[in-house]
């Protein structure tokens, strides 16, 4: 009788053992996981509370295109303040990516709720005809289509 106890007492440590190392397991990918989605939810967060407006006007296309610079009014509609730096900025025209931009806040010291900033992309090449030009900051794409 002594016997079944003992060996029922080994099977049940080790029972306990398994138990404890696959807790310890999932914990590990519990928490890795929790780290991830805490993560993309800034970056999600970041995505809603930014939105911007081309108000550069199209129909005024000296304004916008000087023969090798193009300048683009945009204005920040969302309900967070963004950089105005270059990096947060991307410019494509006509399907090219532009990497020669800079930015200067017009109404304001800062890019906030309501300020807006004049994106100048330089050394941009356009012939006569219509033209695109797309902005995306933190995922929010706007598109401004003129004719120079």
């Amino acid at each position: 009788m002594a016997s079944v106890s003992s060996s029922t007492l080994i099977i049940f440590i080790a029972s306990i053992l398994v138990a404890a190392s696959v807790a310890g397991t999932m914990t590990n990918g519990v928490q890795r996981l929790s780290d991830a989605l805490g993560d993309r939810s800034v970056d999600v967060s970041q995505e809603i509370q930014t939105d911007v407006e081309i108000i550069s006007d199209s129909a005024s296309s000296s304004s916008i295109y000087d023969g090798g610079n193009l300048t683009l009014l945009v204005k920040n509609t969302g309900s967070g303040g963004l950089a105005a730096d270059p990096s947060v900025v991307d410019v494509i025209v006509d399907g090219t990516y532009v990497t020669n931009v800079s930015l200067s806040v017009v109404d304001g010291s800062s890019w906030g709720p309501g300020n807006v900033v004049r994106v100048t992309a330089s050394g941009v090449d356009l012939s006569s005809g219509d033209h695109r030009a797309v902005v995306i900051v933190h995922g929010d794409r706007e598109v401004l289509e003129f004719r120079t």
